[in-house]
């Protein structure tokens, strides 16, 4: 829609109203296959409810493996069209390139991803890895070794933490080679990776550094173009799954035959790796529990980025209107954060206190909630 354009238009129906009904039931559509994939196979969207140690509860049959591969087949060819959508849209509008590739949204930290024994894009297993502001690989580590890489920042007026590469160091809210921040998004992914590990992804992210010069990329709004490119794999990859026959298999637990003591287990969520840590006692009940979400590992990139913007679009005698407001919030919303599921902290409400603070760090108007 613009980053000028008004709250009334800026919005899902604005959006339909631009690409007009068949593309807007499109989306809709496919959004339904994919829930519908998902109850199918975890009994419920979004979260799952068929785990089990050593596995899942009940499997799927062979019908429904097949009427899976054809609608992962559909939604291969929905993400092409996205990305062609998107190729229309966005990459041939002057205004929206010249905005992609402003200095507004831009950082230089190091980034981070999960990868496979080629270095290619892995959502579930395989090494993850960091490479620093040139590309190059400096860590790489397993599950189980993350506390080795991986430390966490706390600071007075925030509930989330901030992760920082451990053998770097923290250094603040900076970015370059001597601080430790790190940020872990779909652009992030690509960027610590060498390619993808489906044909078709694999052309559009050799087409998107192709585009943009090489890597990495630290042009932070390229991520909802990552995230195309990552859509496309996904949907290739579901495919691929749904083609293999063992997918229906009736074997689909392993009893344990120990109680765990400690067990790390990292993915790849939508908005960055996902780290869960647990210890247990002897009767398998968890005594301690570390997660560092996705949001979380963007904290300060976070932070930093909306400082970055507010700086570049507000400026003295200039009208501070919705487009300008908007376009502090497209720093925020290019991380598509979830602050609920960052946060720490149980206090049964959400204390909210706002301090408004002189530059000498004087409070001198405090409200609490």
């Amino acid at each position: 829609m613009g980053p000028d354009a008004s709250p009334a238009e800026r919005n899902i129906l604005g959006i339909v109203h631009k690409v007009g009904i068949p593309i807007a039931g499109e989306v809709l559509k496919h959004r339904r296959l994919a829930q519908d994939i998902q109850i199918m196979v975890g009994g419920r969207s979004t979260h799952p409810v068929w785990t089990l140690p050593g596995g899942v509860s009940k499997g799927i049959t062979e019908e429904q493996r097949k009427d899976i591969v054809e609608q992962a087949r559909s939604c291969v060819e929905f993400a092409k069209f996205s990305l062609k959508l998107f190729e229309d849209v966005v990459l041939k509008n002057t205004a929206y390139l010249d905005l992609i590739l402003s200095d507004t949204y831009e950082l230089d930290t190091y980034w981070i991803g999960t990868v496979d024994e080629k270095n290619c894009v892995n959502f579930y297993h395989g090494d993850h890895r960091v490479v620093d502001q040139k590309g190059k690989e400096v860590f790489r580590y397993k599950d189980h070794e993350y506390l080795n890489y991986i430390s966490e920042h706390v600071e007075s007026f925030s509930y989330l933490k901030f992760p920082y590469l451990k053998k770097i160091g923290w250094k603040g809210f900076v970015d370059g080679p001597d601080s430790g921040l790190y940020s872990a998004t779909p652009l992030s992914r690509l960027n610590a990776a060498d390619g993808m590990a489906t044909p078709l992804a694999q052309a559009e992210y050799e087409r998107l550094y192709a585009t943009l010069g090489g890597k990495p990329v630290k042009k932070l709004l390229v991520t909802h173009w990552a995230r195309l490119v990552e859509l496309l794999y996904a949907a290739e990859r579901l495919l691929e799954l749904a083609q293999d026959p063992e997918v229906a298999s009736p074997n689909i637990r392993t009893l344990p035959t120990q109680v765990p003591e400690e067990g790390v287990g990292i993915v790849e969520a939508m908005r960055g790796i996902l780290t869960h840590h647990y210890k247990t006692d002897k009767d398998g009940l968890v005594t301690e529990a570390n997660l560092i979400v996705g949001t979380t590992n963007n904290h300060a990139p976070i932070s930093m980025s909306v400082k970055r913007a507010a700086q570049k679009v507000i400026q003295p005698g200039k009208e501070i209107g919705q487009g300008l407001l908007n376009m502090v919030e497209m720093a925020f919303r290019l991380y598509d954060p979830c602050f609920s599921c960052a946060t720490h902290s149980l206090p049964g409400e959400m204390p909210l206190v706002i301090e408004v603070k002189r530059p000498d760090g004087e409070v001198i108007y405090r409200e609490s909630q």
